[in-house]
């Protein structure tokens, strides 16, 4: 018996249509071997929806992605639009999807291929192996704390201020999807805060170490985030699972993004209690390429196997695509961003051919 899902196809700007179209053309393979119907349809989100309706994120975009199983998004921003007021940027209807669809968890892999060691820019006994998931606080912390915004002072000075501020019940929704998660790796988490100096990271210690008592399988450090980032580059291979809080999150997995040596690898996803998720790559919308079939696709795929596995319910799906992504690989198949001496060079297109080729 066919089943039936709802996705919302989020394609964005730059790269985002090219990575898009080669994705889709995976997921229906994938699909038709699998008995897996996908109800493909676009909305406009990112610079392309400010261009055509002046805001980042329309109302209508929002209601269609409530309305499906799961939300599948590419890249948004660009140079265009870096002059706009922050309120109509690309990346604030980011945020506004996020917290409109109530996705508090965010978790980014970063997995060393074995096919891509010597794309890391660390030695390979450094990077060798290395397996992480970040599980990111995403709608909470700094990002979406108040007050905020710019103010003029009684002296007439302009003042910044950004406010860092979590709850228990935002701390403890986190925590709770963190250790699920390093229950089915390797049953190891560490939690990054700065509490040394920081209230609300004082607070955040308090609530991690209170849920451990729940998760006896599983052992709980902490390190402070300047010490964390400096372990993501020493020796990554001690982490297994790494829970933090948006601001920290969002700079500590981006840095371990890197190890792997190229973050057009990379997959995503952000989770809520309930509803659709969000599933993208990590990087960006790379307009300097755009067009000129020079993307690198994998993570957006990936991504689409991320999807599956987390948010439809797929694993074989999932597995299918993970084990022909590597199959590309393991046949010498490069993009320029993590091409090497003596492997094929070729495109976006390209290299979306040769997974379908793998698939079928």
């Amino acid at each position: 018996m066919t089943q039936s899902f709802r996705i919302t196809l989020l394609p964005g700007d730059g790269i985002g249509p090219e990575i898009m179209a080669v994705t889709v053309e995976v997921m229906n393979q994938v699909g038709s071997q699998l008995d897996l119907e996908f109800n493909f349809q676009e909305a406009l989100m990112g610079g392309v929806a400010i261009d055509a309706t002046g805001t980042p994120l329309p109302a209508d975009t929002l209601e269609t992605c409530r309305q499906s199983d799961a939300v599948l998004l590419a890249a948004i921003g660009g140079y265009k639009w870096d002059a706009l007021p922050r309120h109509q940027r690309p990346e604030t209807g980011l945020l506004a999807l996020r917290a409109g669809l109530g996705l508090f968890a965010n978790l980014r892999p970063a997995t060393i291929l074995p096919q891509l060691v010597e794309a890391s820019s660390l030695k390979r006994e450094v990077v060798e192996g290395v397996d992480i998931m970040v599980v990111r606080e995403l709608t909470g912390g700094i990002y979406f704390g108040e007050p905020k915004g710019i103010f003029e002072t009684e002296t007439g000075e302009k003042r910044g201020v950004s406010t860092m501020a979590y709850k228990d019940s935002e701390i403890d929704r986190i925590g709770r999807v963190a250790f699920a998660t390093a229950q089915k790796r390797q049953g190891r988490l560490c939690s990054v805060d700065k509490a040394n100096v920081l209230e609300v990271s004082q607070l955040w210690r308090d609530r991690i170490t209170a849920l451990a008592a729940d998760y006896g399988d599983v052992e709980l450090s902490h390190l402070y985030v300047d010490n964390a980032a400096m372990q993501l580059v020493r020796w990554p291979k001690q982490f297994d699972t790494i829970v933090t809080g948006n601001l920290f999150g969002d700079i500590l997995s981006d840095a371990a993004a890197m190890l792997t040596g190229s973050i057009g690898m990379l997959p995503s996803a952000s989770l809520g209690a309930d509803g659709p998720g969000v599933f993208e790559p990590v990087h960006g919308s790379a307009p300097d390429i755009a067009g000129q079939d020079q993307a690198n696709p994998l993570a957006q795929i990936l991504s689409a196997a991320m999807m599956l596995r987390y948010g439809l319910n797929q694993p074989v799906a999932a597995d299918k695509i993970e084990a022909a992504v590597n199959q590309v690989l393991d046949q010498g198949y490069r993009t320029g961003d993590i091409m090497a001496e003596g492997m094929t060079g070729v495109g976006c297109r390209g290299m979306g051919d040769a997974i379908l080729k793998a698939l079928a």
